[in-house]
């Protein structure tokens, strides 16, 4: 019974993921001026909410936190925003390109916090290999 919920909550969640992407992109095609901006800014909140929550799940999550996953989503959301900001025009491309911007910063986020996390797992190795009580590691972000 429990499979069975869980799959339900997964279609769920992706169908409106989905639906939220479709709703933002396509209503251009569909319904003119405030009708069009209020279908592109729920569809945009739709789709954000459920992908956060998809997110969150452990096999994406763990995708989500490779190195591999992390680099590429730094230097394509990161071109994108460049791209974005030069070929669109007006406060569009400028919100365009900070959007991206930030989830490029993010994934550049989760490399530096996954490359310390690394370096700590390598000095606790070496000192116990050593024999001798790791250090902990410095709370000040200068050190």
């Amino acid at each position: 019974m429990s499979s069975v919920r869980t799959f339900f909550a997964d279609l769920f969640l992706w169908t409106f993921f989905a639906a939220g992407l479709v709703a933002s992109t396509g209503a251009g095609a569909v319904l003119d001026g405030t009708q069009k901006n209020v279908a592109t800014a729920v569809g945009g909140v739709v789709s954000l909410l459920a992908g956060s929550r998809i997110a969150k799940k452990p096999r994406i999550k763990a995708f989500l936190s490779r190195p591999g996953t992390l680099w590429f989503l730094f230097l394509f959301n990161g071109g994108t925003a460049v791209a974005m900001y030069f070929a669109m025009g007006g406060v569009k491309g400028i919100i365009a390109a900070a959007a991206m911007g930030l989830v490029s910063l993010g994934a550049a986020g989760g490399l530096v916090a996954g490359y310390r996390a690394r370096q700590d797992t390598a000095r606790h190795a070496r000192h116990a290999r050593q024999g001798a009580a790791p250090q902990p590691a410095p709370q000040t972000p200068w050190a």
